[in-house]
């Protein structure tokens, strides 16, 4: 076999330290242009679009540079009859959109912009039972129960549904390396993991994971086994700010590759659990401000 090959070089030239100005001008100016044709083509996840321009502003200390009314407006517009929220005007009404509204208007702090009762009653049952629920959507696949429960928990709303059915069906996908699929006996998949573990933390059953298997199985790609090599902090931070475009601003997937709001905000929020002090502490579970959190008293257990 041959040396492997590094995927990114970072190069020499690229940025070393956090451009946060650039990347508020670059936040604020979303949606001042509408005729642009990216802005067109991404209305299908607009209301999503618009939660993580509105986070990472909040992350950034810049939430009032948005204009708070007329997005509260478009979200109430979005909202149908029988609960569900839209991503956009004409749009079927979606659980991710759905959790994206709910997320802006925990943020301005105007829950009741929306019909609350009919967003919770915006489920198949009330017993919510999990097996039940993804053999009506037609497939196994937890990105759904995480939307649903991350919703109901920012609306304090989590006693609607069948709270122990559902972790327990969770739980019974976890595998003997740590990790978890999307159903009991298949495969472990990072995404699926990350909807596992946010779904278990806002149900306060995180512990049940054993974060010694699941934090090997998570690193096993690409560090050897010494525990001290599990957080690469310092090289995790560079390559971050590596991807910043210092002309535009905004952060892209890698280095040199274009910018956009999904990577912008989740570069700005991983530097915040990195440690970095410009930014507001985020959790990790909602990809939120902390602070935003506990005004609503939304506390989900965490694993140290």
């Amino acid at each position: 076999m041959g040396t492997p090959q590094k995927d990114v070089i970072i190069k020499s030239d690229v940025p070393v330290t956090l451009l946060l100005e650039k990347h508020a001008d670059y936040i604020a100016s979303y949606g001042s242009k509408k005729e642009n044709y990216e802005y067109c083509m991404s209305e299908y996840l607009r209301m999503s679009g618009i939660s993580w321009v509105l986070t990472v502003m909040d992350l950034m200390g810049q939430l009032d540079q948005m204009n708070r009314e007329e997005i509260l407006t478009f979200i109430k517009s979005c909202q149908y009859e029988y609960g569900g929220i839209s991503a956009s005007n004409g749009h079927d009404p979606h659980l991710l959109y759905t959790l994206s509204a709910v997320q802006i208007l925990t943020l301005y702090d105007s829950i009741n912009v929306v019909d609350v009762s009919k967003v919770v009653e915006y489920r198949p049952a009330a017993s919510w039972d999990m097996k039940i629920y993804f053999c009506k959507i037609g497939r196994n696949d937890k990105r759904f129960s995480f939307c649903a429960v991350a919703t109901l928990a920012l609306l304090g709303k989590l006693d609607a549904i069948n709270v122990e059915k559902a972790i327990e069906f969770v739980l019974s996908c976890m595998n003997f390396d740590g990790g978890l699929g999307c159903q009991p006996d298949s495969e472990s998949h990072a995404g699926q993991i990350y909807c596992c573990t946010g779904f278990l933390a806002i149900t306060s059953h995180l512990h049940q994971v054993s974060s010694v298997l699941l934090g090997r199985w998570l690193c096993e790609p690409t560090v050897t086994f010494t525990r001290t090599q599990w957080k690469a902090g310092e090289k995790l931070q560079a390559f971050i700010l590596a991807c910043q475009d210092e002309e535009t601003g905004g952060f892209a997937d890698r280095p040199g590759d274009m910018v956009d709001l999904f990577h912008t905000l989740f570069g700005i929020a991983g530097l915040s659990l990195l440690g970095e002090e410009q930014i507001k502490p985020v959790s990790p579970v909602f990809c939120m401000p902390e602070e935003v959190l506990q005004r609503v008293n939304v506390q989900p257990e965490l694993v140290s």
